[in-house]
């Protein structure tokens, strides 16, 4: 028996929940002879593809939901976990035991792994790294910017390959690693290494692409880099750069969208209950995601689009400048 395992692409928790769910069923469940894995991106339209859930069983981790009977396991953190209310009501509607939301949730691999500790008596001995990392990389849990842009950590370098690799096949073959040996010993792996080494040099251009680009008024920084098309860039460079920013606003365009990035500097020192909610912002265009980070999708030919929305989210949060809330650069 085949489970089909959809989980984030191009994230790093995405892929430690794809593992850790693996690792789980098999342990705990053991119904699945083999197990196959499909990356899942936001986008604009449609989020899923119904010949993806080609499994006997049909699991999906850290994305949203999917109303269809083919759908076995779900678990994830998001806020906009809900494509629409029809999708939410038929998660509460839900009796199988099988199918978990919980959007106060650091990682959805952390998520995962106390669910099937709690509920189904899984062990998690020996993933203390894996688990400690997701919350961090996830979280934006780090110390500083420089230590988020300054990839010393193996699991950061790993962050940076998952998150930039355009190789289909790259990721579903590291899921398996990443709760069977250590990250380092994975990092060492060649083909993991062969992704990291030209990742490191595209970050080191990123920063100075960046660095040309972005700017910061009332505590909002702003780039566009839609005419340097690209999969993935580390989406702390912003802060590390302009550390007085609050929030960023930025466009990128990649092989299958145009996005608009929506973020809060981790290291800001305005006080939470006076930052914007970033998903529900994201939401009223079609997007989504955290309280304090999120996106929005926008066709990849759409460009003028994608500045129009950007320019009328970054007014917004520099509109907060009004209440004193953000300081004046």
């Amino acid at each position: 028996m085949n489970l089909r395992v959809l989980y984030h692409n191009n994230c790093f928790d995405g892929a430690c929940s794809a593992s850790l769910f693996t690792k789980f069923h098999r342990e705990c469940i053991g119904t699945a002879t083999e197990y196959s894995y499909k990356g899942l991106a936001h986008k604009a339209g449609a989020q899923f593809d119904p010949a993806d859930f080609s499994g006997n069983e049909n699991a999906i981790v850290d994305f949203k939901y999917y109303d269809s009977p083919k759908l076995t396991w779900w678990f994830d953190h998001h806020q906009s976990a809900f494509l629409t209310e029809a999708d939410h009501e038929d998660f509460l509607r839900d009796k199988s035991g099988k199918k978990f939301f919980d959007p106060t949730r650091i990682s959805c691999t952390g998520f995962i792994a106390d669910i099937a500790r709690e509920k189904f008596g899984f062990s998690t001995k020996g993933l203390e790294d894996l688990l400690l990392w997701a919350d961090i990389i996830d979280g934006a849990k780090f110390e500083s910017a420089d230590a988020a842009v300054g990839l010393a950590a193996p699991a950061m370098k790993l962050m940076m390959a998952i998150e930039g690799t355009s190789d289909p096949t790259f990721i579903p073959q590291l899921i398996p690693l990443l709760t069977s040996q250590s990250l380092v010993d994975t990092l060492q792996e060649n083909f993991v290494q062969a992704e990291v080494q030209p990742r490191l040099e595209k970050h080191h251009r990123d920063i100075t692409l960046l660095r040309s680009r972005a700017a910061s008024d009332h505590g909002v920084i702003t780039f566009d880099i839609t005419d340097q098309p690209t999969e993935g860039y580390n989406k702390f460079i912003p802060y590390y750069l302009l550390p007085q920013g609050v929030y960023v606003v930025g466009l990128s365009k990649s092989s299958f969208r145009t996005k608009i990035s929506v973020g809060t500097n981790p290291w800001t020192t305005v006080s939470t209950d006076k930052l914007a909610n970033i998903a529900a912002i994201c939401e009223r265009y079609g997007g989504g995601g955290h309280p304090r980070v999120g996106a929005i999708s926008v066709p990849v030919d759409r460009v003028d689009e994608a500045r129009r929305i950007a320019a009328e989210v970054t007014a917004e949060l520099k509109a907060l400048d009004q209440r004193n809330i953000l300081p004046t650069d």
